[in-house]
């Protein structure tokens, strides 16, 4: 089983994020989980290993 992922990357409009996204199929998919990508620019889910970054450029607005 592979376990290399490919990195995701996200703009400021998919905020917040989350994993799986809205794209994986709900039967191979593990518990929401919301991820601070904001903070370094980029990320990792502890479920699956998916790697999201932040494309660059990318402003994030705090509410």
């Amino acid at each position: 089983m592979a376990t290399d992922r490919k990195e995701i990357e996200v703009t400021a409009k998919e905020l917040p994020l989350h994993c799986p996204t809205d794209d994986v199929a709900l039967w191979c998919s593990h518990p929401r989980i919301f991820l601070d990508v904001a903070a370094t620019g980029h990320v990792a889910c502890p479920y699956c290993g998916t790697k999201y970054r932040l494309k660059a450029g990318e402003t994030v607005a705090h509410h």
